[in-house]
């Protein structure tokens, strides 16, 4: 009798096909496993990017504002600098449009008018509220954390109300939200979710009894409203702020600026200043011994000038009590002797006239480059941006008339901008390290 290929003489499948029998239903297992997998790590980031929403109801929240509330409104969307990201230049205030630039793309600001078509005009307080704690838009949609809802989830409801009853107040102003230009994956809602689950957790502003009412006020300014880590902070691959190092400093996402350590007197810690000298420097942009500019300047021009003494004193009581952490810097080897001869030259030609002769400055003028932090911190980038591009304070009450630096980028070269960096940092007391050719184009 001859072999049969499906079955053998006793009614059974051959070995081959029991194999195949097999190998078919381990992959349907394995399938099946996968689907329940997949189905509960889906639930999974369902539930952590919904958690704290429970008592939200967003098919509520009419509000009906009275001028005081649209007044404590404007203030604090003054705290917050909101205008900035949603102002383009010579555009309509709140309209949007304005590009932020980040590692994985631009991310345009929303038009915030209350234009019922492009802006917030068919939104009511709950919709915003639920944007500003929770980070997810009218239609459900989850935002990018371009808009610092990391940091805004702090706010009050009371506090955010306000806010929505300034905006509901302006012109309404009919402009399309551009879409935001991502690469793949970034720009999809599914990453996004994923990037919420590992990092996001909505927040309620929780004082601390054992401290003054000043300080708790400047936490919630700080961390909360002023949404200071948003630029202080160091993020990983992804673009979350590294949790155990907040306000410890960071390259601004693709631009040329440094937002230098709040911790590290070597940078921008502020725990041995004067409270009334910081309060000043955030009012004015400028004090005897320091300077804003770059993104900083634009801080102090739209939000920290607007603000009460009282809530100054605030904010300058908590960065003055914040844990004090400095940065291990390797020893500073001398710089070369013709280096210093160049840097020498270069800077009687192009800077003693402003800047001293000894880097002394001129008060209230032009700042002094002996033991200024910019000149001697550890990363160059405000530094070379500076001599490149200039330097211009902001324009405010108490400084109308700023100092302004013109920008030398065309005219010296990568070496001669190198070689006056390294003669400033290594003169006249100040020790740091000297700079390339190479850390100079880096820093374009």
């Amino acid at each position: 009798m001859g072999r049969h290929d499906d079955a053998d003489v006793h009614g059974k499948a051959p070995p081959a096909m029991r194999r195949r029998q097999h190998l078919s239903a381990s992959l349907w297992r394995i399938a099946a496993l996968s689907c329940v997998l997949v189905i509960g790590v889906g639930l999974v980031i369902a539930a952590l990017n919904t958690r704290d929403e429970s008592d939200i109801d967003t098919s509520h929240g009419e509000l009906v504002a009275d001028a005081a509330q649209i007044r404590r409104g404007a203030y604090l969307a003054r705290a917050g600098n909101c205008q900035s990201c949603h102002t383009q230049v010579d555009a309509e205030p709140y309209a949007g449009g304005e590009g932020i630039q980040t590692p994985f793309g631009v991310v345009y600001a929303g038009n915030l008018t209350p234009d019922k078509k492009t802006g917030l005009g068919s939104w009511n307080a709950s919709h915003f509220w639920r944007a500003m704690h929770h980070g997810r838009s009218k239609d459900g949609r989850w935002l990018y954390p371009a808009f610092p809802y990391a940091q805004y989830t702090r706010l009050t409801r009371a506090d955010a109300d306000d806010i929505f009853a300034y905006l509901r107040s302006l012109p309404p102003v009919e402009r399309p939200n551009r879409d935001h230009a991502l690469r793949f994956p970034y720009n999809t809602q599914i990453a996004l979710a994923l990037w919420r689950a590992l990092y996001f957790k909505p927040q309620h502003h929780q004082g601390a009894s054992d401290q003054s009412a000043p300080w708790n006020r400047g936490l919630y300014l700080v961390e909360g409203l002023g949404h200071c880590a948003a630029c202080h902070s160091p993020r990983n691959t992804l673009g979350a702020a590294i949790s155990d190092r907040q306000l410890s400093g960071s390259m601004m996402p693709s631009e040329q600026w440094y937002a230098p350590s709040l911790l590290s007197m070597a940078e921008a810690g502020v725990m041995d200043w004067l409270t009334t000298d910081v309060v000043q420097l955030l009012q004015s942009g400028r004090i005897r011994q320091a300077h804003v500019s770059g993104p900083m300047a634009s801080v102090v021009f739209g939000s920290t000038q607007y603000l009460t003494d009282e809530d100054l004193t605030a904010m300058a009581v908590y960065l003055k009590s914040l844990p004090r952490t400095e940065k291990a810097i390797a020893p500073v080897e001398a710089a070369d002797a013709n280096e210093m001869r160049r840097g020498a030259h270069l800077y009687d030609k192009h800077c003693a006239a402003c800047h001293g002769d000894r880097g002394e400055g001129k008060s209230g003028v032009y700042p002094a480059l002996r033991a200024n932090r910019t000149v001697t911190m550890h990363n160059t980038a405000n530094l070379i941006s500076v001599i490149r591009q200039g330097g211009f304070g902001p324009v405010t009450e108490k400084n109308p008339r700023p100092y302004g630096m013109p920008p030398f980028g065309h005219v010296l070269s990568h070496r001669e901008m190198a070689d006056i960096i390294t003669f400033i940092r290594q003169s006249w007391g100040n020790q740091a390290s000297s700079v390339t050719e190479l850390d100079v184009l880096r820093g374009r």
